[in-house]
């Protein structure tokens, strides 16, 4: 499969995805890192429990901000990773693939806010 977006154009999207966040949420982004890999590592489909032949478009690590105590402090920043290839694999247009960017990178500040998957599906997220 030949990449529909190079690298730096796909870092782009993602970049352009968080700044089309309303300001409210942009301002709720502490001590969180964003970032873009091709394919998530077998420890993280494990993780997560992915089963073989799914795909996972994006993953959130972290302490969710409504877990979050007044103990919390001088820790890692969460992680969020957007998995270029996955979403490449599925989408037929450029067109599609900066809408599945939006809406991953949506899913994932979702997590780290604290709205559970199956919250996200009964808001009619997916």
């Amino acid at each position: 499969m030949t990449p529909k977006f190079s690298p730096e154009e796909f870092e782009q999207l993602v970049v352009q995805a968080l700044e089309d966040l309303p300001d409210y949420f942009q301002q709720k982004l502490q001590n969180i890192e964003v970032v873009v890999a091709d394919w998530p590592t077998p420890a993280e489909r494990r993780a997560v429990g992915l089963k073989p032949g799914h795909l996972m478009f994006g993953l959130y690590q972290g302490i969710p901000l409504t877990k979050r105590t007044s103990h919390y402090g001088l820790v890692l920043p969460d992680k969020i990773t957007i998995y270029r290839m996955p979403i490449e694999q599925v989408c037929r247009t450029p067109e599609q693939i900066i809408q599945r960017v939006q809406h991953t990178v949506k899913h994932e500040i979702a997590h780290h806010f604290g709205i559970s998957d199956d919250r996200l599906r009964e808001l009619g997220a997916y």
